[in-house]
């Protein structure tokens, strides 16, 4: 619903119905918001608006001659129309850049998501960065006794990874292969390595060079013949979505957070969205989450993000304190893998 369609009356008391709500839990009736809100009406012209909230689907009264609670599509319009995003303090920012550095991305995203539910006091749900979108710094190969070699990748931000080879090449022949990957492979996505490899397998010219051909091939079996990574999840304070939730959906709830494919789905959402995004019930597509809310944000660099990071929580939470929250994180873990990846390639 677009902003004008509401009066400037009207989206005052929203405003007004739905901080109330979010604060304190209850049914908000119209003595509470002209009591407490500066409005310069009484409490039968903001009953009336009020009723007209009720018709036009923002607002329903769950119990006769109680007051009114926000519906989904309310809290939609408040957020998207009415609320204003309190900025955090400079004291805040140090905090979490303080409780987030670490030497490696792993750590950078297991802090982020400790950070992110103590903040909130909500469930964190975090998507590393996704393996096929870290860039390559360098490949060597180390062979063994037993006729195999170790393939020891290295990506721009530090991750190192090994993976066993069933081949038996000379080692003297092993400095002209190194050089010959990295030359071709170096600063490409895991994504552009696997295309560019077989592209080049299926040059004719590639054949007839005995040292390419078997520098392709070993390319082939470390990047394209392994199985797919999948990103990893990383989840903290699962309890703190459980509070005050009725004993039959815990099992859900817990279900559902213990479902790595479906969370990544959501994420992936986001990843490949742009900006802050909020799910709000049944906008996850997920049953088990449709009395809760998402806040989620991609980060990265701006035009390829490699991961996004979330906060679950009620659909009653405090939006300006947890989209600030996971914006500001968001942005200092995409500024400290960054920082990474140059101190990796250096």
């Amino acid at each position: 619903m677009a902003g004008n369609e509401l009066s400037r009356r009207s989206q005052k008391i929203l405003h007004a119905v739905v901080t109330e709500y979010l604060q304190g839990g209850d049914a908000v009736g119209s003595r509470t918001v002209t009591r407490r809100h500066d409005l310069g009406l009484s409490p039968a012209t903001v009953r009336n608006v009020m009723a007209d909230l009720e018709e036009m689907g923002l607002l329903e009264q769950r119990h006769t001659s109680a007051g009114r609670v926000p519906t989904a599509s309310g809290l939609r319009f408040f957020i998207d129309s009415l609320l204003k995003v309190r900025g955090l303090t400079p004291r805040e920012k140090d905090e979490i850049r303080e409780r987030v550095i670490a030497p490696t991305p792993d750590e950078v995203v297991q802090k982020a998501s400790r950070l992110l539910s103590d903040l909130t006091h909500h469930a964190a749900v975090i998507l590393a960065p996704d393996p096929d979108q870290q860039r390559l710094e360098r490949i060597e190969f180390i062979p063994l006794r037993d006729g195999k070699l170790i393939a020891v990748l290295v990506t721009t931000d530090g991750r190192i990874e090994n993976r066993l080879l069933l081949e038996d090449v000379e080692p003297l022949r092993l400095e002209r292969i190194h050089n010959y990957l990295n030359q071709l492979l170096s600063g490409m996505t895991i994504d552009e390595v696997r295309e560019r490899v077989i592209r080049e397998l299926a040059q004719d010219k590639n054949q007839y060079d005995e040292a390419v051909a078997l520098a392709l091939r070993l390319g082939h079996a470390v990047f394209v013949s392994q199985p797919e990574r999948s990103a990893d999840v990383v989840i903290t304070g699962q309890a703190n979505l459980l509070d005050g939730v009725q004993p039959d959906r815990i099992r859900d709830l817990l279900r559902t957070l213990e479902d790595k494919e479906t969370l990544v789905r959501l994420l992936d959402r986001t990843r490949q969205a742009d900006g802050l995004q909020v799910f709000l019930g049944t906008e996850t597509a997920m049953q088990a989450l449709s009395s809760s809310s998402v806040v989620a944000m991609s980060y990265g660099p701006e035009e390829t993000p490699i991961g996004a990071l979330a906060v679950i929580g009620p659909m009653r939470m405090n939006y300006g304190k947890v989209m600030s929250v996971v914006d500001f994180t968001a942005d200092t873990v995409s500024q400290l893998l960054a920082d990474l990846g140059r101190g990796g390639n250096s």
